[in-house]
């Protein structure tokens, strides 16, 4: 069952080595030193109960001892929103296998010439799984091969504060890589490491950024610049995800004041660049899928990998969602998890498509709406599941609709909203834009179940604003614009489907977003901009251009001042 996480920790725990004197192995002059200045700053600043911290410095630091500190935590010790820190100084030993290298670090009693005294790194990362803790950082002084780091946020990625404390997360950051040797003097701090001596000072406030935040993204870029570049050193830091994709929050003072500002607030945070010359590795369905629309020629395999990836997503919808059973709050946010999930890869497709696209794909898009839409032929089952089948096309025109937004590119949006889809269960072609947000207008309350969003005026549209960032963002470096850009998505998904709504004789209505109780609040609301905005165009205006309220600035001006008559009626108290 997926675990819904608190935008907070409730509780923190910590395994410190440092080993200096090795029965076995060469010595080692710093490590204990950086040991016990991590656990130090880990109690005095970061607010981690001083009993839950574990310090284990030379004699103490036994295989058996690290093993048995490290295993207490998937017997129970932990809770769901609880952080973990790990960090470890001292010897660090890479073998070559046969699928590559294996990492190692070297206990007090690890003896060189026998491996099974050493304690193998993935078998630390293995276990971390079994922690109900949803954020762990290992940080290790030593140098190691073999580290599976699959994922790492692009220098420049904005995140929100909130959401990065509620997404699972498992992070390390290592002094060096297999082949080099790490310093264990001559660090910006006397009696440390290099590495260790750049990490105390980025956890002393020289990662911190202009609100107070420190991350461990922004520990690590700054470790990793610093080390790389320091004159006395001859090692680069590795850095990087194992698993999930959250950020371990060290301090966090900014969310003591967006508490007090309301439950719509939030704090949207920048990662700290990295200069390393890397080129990020992207997902590579999405650049197949920017390799294809950069040449026209490409078109029919654009063609085959939307049908691939859409024959995929279908299978997994119809054999991971049985349509029966109660409904219960847990079940509902476990099945949003779970359609999150599987349309990914979609939702991303049909972003780049229609930011990146020309008119010579929109039978694309057009053809995943539909083909989406296919899964709502199942008649029987509890209602509330029944509808939320419509869920992966809500997603789908949420992502696409911010790329063509982002691009200004109002024909993918338009081939979005107004593609003709069947809704078997209610015997009729609609546009997909009406019958989706029918089907889910229903499901509006459940979303209030979803911890954090109680309180929420809308709480599915500040649901998908945070859930949706992330890959929004890795996609098209939106930055601070996201917020504004997925705003004006909303307001014309409203005005789109009162348009529609009103075209079928039921007047004029359309899906409150976010905007809607900025438009009682704000004086340059993101409503009166937009609509500022049509009138200045008019009949030149992009989403006319491209077909939307038929292509009449008139037909746009009688549904957008009847619906602002309407929103202006809320009241949101």
């Amino acid at each position: 069952m997926s675990t819904v996480y608190q935008p907070t920790y409730s509780n923190s725990w910590a395994i410190v080595i440092g080993i200096n004197k090795y029965q076995n192995v060469s010595p080692l002059g710093f490590a204990c030193n950086d040991a016990q200045a991590v656990a130090s700053l880990l109690v005095e600043e970061f607010d981690f109960p001083a009993d839950n911290v574990v310090l284990l410095l030379d004699e103490n630091a036994t295989k058996a001892n690290i093993l048995r500190e490290f295993m207490k935590h998937a017997n129970g010790y932990t809770a769901a929103d609880d952080r973990i820190f790990v960090f470890y100084a001292g010897h660090g030993h890479t073998i070559r296998g046969k699928r590559g290298e294996i990492g190692y670090l070297i206990p007090v009693d690890g003896e060189i010439d026998d491996i099974s005294s050493f304690i193998r790194w993935d078998e630390l990362t293995r276990n971390s799984e079994l922690f109900q803790a949803k954020h762990a950082l290992f940080i290790m002084d030593a140098c190691y091969g073999g580290l599976a780091i699959t994922r790492s946020l692009q220098p420049g990625s904005t995140r929100f504060l909130k959401d990065m404390l509620r997404r699972y997360t498992r992070q390390v950051l290592t002094a060096g890589k297999a082949d080099e040797v790490v310093a264990d003097a001559g660090g910006p701090i006397p009696g440390h490491s290099i590495f260790t001596g750049h990490l105390i000072e980025a956890l002393r406030g020289k990662a911190t950024q202009q609100d107070g935040t420190i991350t461990a993204n922004g520990v690590m870029s700054y470790v990793y610049e610093k080390v790389s570049k320091d004159q006395y050193s001859n090692q680069t830091p590795h850095f990087g995800y194992f698993d999930g994709d959250g950020d371990f929050i060290f301090k966090a003072p900014i969310l003591t004041a967006v508490d007090a500002g309301g439950a719509e607030a939030d704090q949207m945070i920048v990662v700290q660049p990295v200069y390393s010359g890397r080129q990020h590795d992207e997902d590579k369905m999405i650049d197949e899928v920017k390799e294809y629309l950069s040449e026209e020629r490409c078109y029919i395999k654009l063609d085959d990998l939307v049908n691939r990836e859409l024959r995929h997503a279908v299978g997994l919808y119809n054999n991971e969602f049985e349509m029966q059973g109660r409904f219960s709050n847990e079940e509902f946010v476990e099945r949003l998890k779970k359609y999150e999930n599987i349309t990914e890869n979609i939702a991303g497709m049909v972003a780049a498509v229609s930011y990146w696209g020309t008119s010579r794909y929109v039978p694309c898009l057009r053809k995943t709406i539909s083909r989406l839409a296919d899964l709502n032929g199942v008649n029987g089952g509890l209602v509330v599941w029944l509808h939320l089948r419509w869920y992966p096309i809500l997603l789908s025109m949420y992502a696409g609709g911010i790329g063509a937004i982002a691009s200004q590119n109002y024909e993918m949006l338009a081939a979005l909203f107004l593609t003709k889809v069947t809704n078997e269960r209610r015997s009729r072609d609609q546009a997909a834009l009406l019958a989706t947000i029918s089907e889910l207008t229903d499901l509006n309350d459940a979303f209030k179940t979803i911890p954090g969003h109680e309180r929420n005026y809308v709480p599915r549209s500040e649901y998908l604003f945070k859930m949706l960032q992330p890959q929004m963002d890795d996609l098209f470096f939106l930055g601070k614009s996201y917020e504004g850009i997925f705003d004006k998505y909303e307001i014309l998904q409203a005005l789109v489907y009162a348009d529609l709504y009103d075209t079928q004789g039921y007047g004029i209505w359309g899906p409150p977003g976010r905007f809607a109780w900025k438009h009682n609040s704000y004086g340059d609301s993101p409503l009166k901009l937009l609509l500022a905005e049509a009138e200045a165009q008019k009949e030149e205006w992009p989403p006319l251009k491209a077909g939307l309220f038929r292509g009449s600035y008139d037909r746009f001006k009688h549904i957008a001042d009847e619906y602002v008559s309407i929103v202006s009626k809320f009241h949101w108290n």
